[in-house]
């Protein structure tokens, strides 16, 4: 039977495990994308696997930059090693094929996921993971001049290689960094940059303005965190504006109000959007574009595909797109998968109503956001770092 006709069975329902393939063929699960979810699933696939089952991972790189320590890297806390977990040993131990690209198509009905080399694979479950993606597109029909101008902050690994440029040419002349967007990830990294370019042997009078739209910055906060993150964002010397960028230039932007901004380095920290080619997927998708998943985060329409992370929407239990929830993912995911792959009931998963939001401020410093309780202090910054180096070290090993 081939993975198409098993696609066509009745038995195709959504909280059910698919219907397996002939014992004859040896099943195919394809893991796309090496997000916090994913590496979760290699750990545990490593430990305990269906004999039988054959895993490919499709990733554009053989490791994954911790997006939760990014900013701590920014700031200088961190060499870029130190946030890196690579996959060679967890593919190893789990047995699973790599395949080093990404996808730019996926036809749900013909269970075809097709590559950016050209390639195509076939599967009889798959596995959706490829974390939050800038739309480059999109953005520079918005922003006119984005794409040659601006440093993007995903993919973060990429940024990761280019941000030591930055400080490089700090180190040579002042500069002015323009941070586009004030949400959690614009803040942190205007934060950090703001402190690392305070640095001793940096050129003198680098400065950092944040732009923050029509919303005050961190607007998804309460009030209360609001006017922390604004004391923060004042020590720092950060200047916020209540603006947008429209169009992008050499050595400058234009605002939404029609005047001009002085800016060296572009940083865009804008939101979380859906991979284009999910359009054409034959796959559910909520109304931003992301893969629609139930209970089991498994597809509404298609019950072979599975998906977590920023990629997927819960649409019985609507939550922030935020590390904190694609960790979370991470083990039920691989409960299910475990579960369709061998043909057993899957089992609902239920996110937390509330998350523990550590933000980071540049310096050693942190506030800690639980519902609409906060703190801060030297302490949560090290009770953060903890968490993050010991995440990273669980699957690093």
């Amino acid at each position: 039977m081939t993975p198409a006709e098993s696609q066509a069975k009745p038995a195709d329902k959504a909280g059910a495990a698919p219907a397996s393939p002939a014992p004859a063929v040896k099943r195919h699960l394809v893991l796309l994308g090496a997000g916090h979810a994913h590496v979760q699933v290699l750990h545990g696939l490593a430990q305990d696997r269906p004999a039988d089952l054959t895993v490919t991972l499709v990733a554009p790189h053989p490791r994954q930059l911790y997006s939760g320590m990014v900013p701590g890297f920014v700031a200088g806390h961190y060499a870029l090693a130190d946030c890196m977990i690579p996959l060679d040993s967890l593919l190893a131990r789990s047995r699973v094929n790599y395949v080093q690209g990404s996808a730019t198509g996926l036809n749900a009905e013909a269970r075809i996921v097709t590559l950016a080399s050209g390639k195509t694979l076939t599967y009889d479950w798959l596995s959706l993971d490829t974390g939050p993606v800038m739309d480059r597109q999109k953005i520079e029909l918005q922003m006119p001049g984005a794409r040659e101008h601006a440093l993007f902050v995903r993919p973060i690994e990429a940024f990761g290689q280019l941000w030591p440029r930055v400080m490089a040419m700090a180190q040579q002349q002042k500069i002015r960094l323009v941070v586009v967007g004030a949400g959690a990830a614009g803040l942190e990294l205007a934060m950090a940059a703001a402190h690392a370019l305070r640095g001793a042997a940096l050129a003198p009078g680098s400065r950092v303005t944040l732009l923050s739209g029509a919303q005050p910055p961190g607007a998804s906060y309460t009030a209360g965190v609001q006017r922390r993150i604004a004391r923060v964002l004042q020590r720092l010397r950060i200047e916020v504006l209540a603006e947008s960028c429209v169009c992008l230039h050499a050595g400058g932007m234009r605002l939404g109000n029609g005047q001009r901004l002085a800016c060296d380095v572009p940083l865009l920290a804008l939101g979380a959007q859906a991979p284009a080619w999910l359009a054409g997927s034959g796959l559910a998708l909520d109304e931003g574009g992301f893969v629609a998943v139930n209970a089991f985060q498994q597809s509404t329409s298609h019950p072979a595909v599975f998906a977590a992370g920023d990629v997927a929407s819960r649409v019985d239990a609507p939550h922030a797109r935020s590390g904190v929830y694609a960790v979370r993912a991470g083990p039920p995911l691989l409960a299910n998968l475990r579960a369709a792959c061998q043909g057993k009931p899957l089992k609902p998963y239920m996110p937390q109503a509330r998350a523990l939001n550590l933000l980071a401020c540049g310096g050693q410093h942190a506030i800690a956001v639980w519902g609409g309780l906060a703190v801060e202090g030297a302490w949560v910054w090290r009770w953060k770092n903890r968490i993050d180096r010991e995440f990273v070290a669980r699957y690093a090993v």
